[in-house]
């Protein structure tokens, strides 16, 4: 019996030493590089783009940035690979980057069949319509027969097939790879519609010559979680990643932000402040990082909602309400799990 009680007691440690070591490996390897890889869009006014220098700037950049803050504490410490809606799978299953950050929704089958695992969500969108003002189109339910640039590869195709299919209405489908590739279809006549989510069209219009010509249509025919994603099979990554987004949107409803969090850091008596900037317990520890993990990822960029302000929000000229993406306690659902 003891024979037998010995051998599962080693058996037990040899599957818990593979399986910590397996969820150790995106971390491993990423430190063992000195950077992380991240794959973005390939460009999306506001959310994805390049600043004169050629760097990657924008609310998805930002969330890599601060994932590579609270790991190096260097917000630069990461390389990014622009995908399209039919390579960014592959590239994140591949390896060719350790996380996407993109505009991408979480469903069911990209959960469950494709193995990918979701942060929390950072953006709720919709799927929405834009035609030329010209067109005296007030209502989604007035395009059948027209032609619609559709990026191919995503949920967008497939809420559009549905929801013309329900309403008994027909449409030409007008394939794009890009968001670029579709402004330019767009503007040159060669679709009567672009549709997607509802925030890449106002940040698409946004970029117009003239942007005052066209409209969004009322409708919004899609709920579209979007977040981060990880590969299945590495819960630590995944946790990292998951984490650095809770701290953000945490930071923000406790009042941290970039210009404050070392302050806060030394002089706040709020238990919540203590535990987020590393000066109560061993949560970065948890994580396989240092103490002040998110202190550094809330130092890189700001908070949540000053990474949405910076980028996206009112005062920008992509102009995005905060809407559903306000903190819970300020009238939207935005809601991160408490660091405890």
């Amino acid at each position: 019996m003891k024979t037998k009680l010995l051998t599962l007691a080693l058996s037990a440690a040899a599957f818990a030493t593979v399986a910590t070591g397996a969820s150790a490996a995106t971390l491993d390897d990423v430190k063992a590089k000195g950077f992380m890889m991240c794959g973005v869009s390939t460009g999306v006014p506001g959310f994805a783009f390049t600043d004169d220098n050629g760097d990657w700037q924008g609310f998805d950049p930002a969330v890599c940035r601060a994932v590579s803050a609270a790991i190096f504490g260097d917000s630069k410490a990461v390389k990014f690979t622009p995908t399209t809606g039919k390579t960014r799978f592959t590239a994140l299953a591949s390896g060719e980057v350790d996380m996407l950050a993109r505009n991408t929704t979480e469903t069911f089958s990209r959960d469950v069949d494709l193995k990918f695992t979701f942060a929390p969500v950072n953006y709720y969108d919709g799927q929405g319509f834009m035609v030329r003002k010209s067109l005296g189109v007030t209502s989604a339910l007035n395009l059948s027969g027209a032609t619609i640039c559709i990026q191919t590869g995503t949920t967008t195709e497939l809420n559009l097939a549905d929801y013309f299919r329900a309403n008994n209405m027909n449409y030409e489908p007008v394939p794009i790879e890009t968001n670029a590739e579709a402004q330019e279809k767009y503007l040159a006549n060669a679709c009567d519609v672009y549709t997607t989510d509802a925030s890449g069209l106002a940040a698409t219009r946004a970029a117009f010559e003239k942007p005052d010509e066209h409209v969004l249509l009322p409708e919004i025919i899609s709920k579209e979680p979007l977040a981060p994603l990880t590969r299945h099979g590495d819960d630590q990554w995944s946790d990292i990643v998951k984490w650095t987004i809770n701290a953000l949107i945490n930071a923000e409803e406790l009042g941290i932000t970039a210009a404050n969090a070392d302050e806060m850091s030394k002089s706040s008596n709020s238990p919540d402040v203590k535990r987020i900037l590393g000066t109560e317990g061993e949560y970065g520890a948890m994580l396989g990082l240092g103490k002040d993990w998110a202190l550094n990822a809330i130092k890189a960029g700001g908070n949540y909602g000053e990474i949405y302000d910076r980028y996206i929000g009112p005062k920008t000229n992509i102009g995005l309400e905060r809407g559903l993406n306000a903190l819970w306690n300020k009238g939207g659902i935005l809601y991160a799990a408490p660091i405890r």
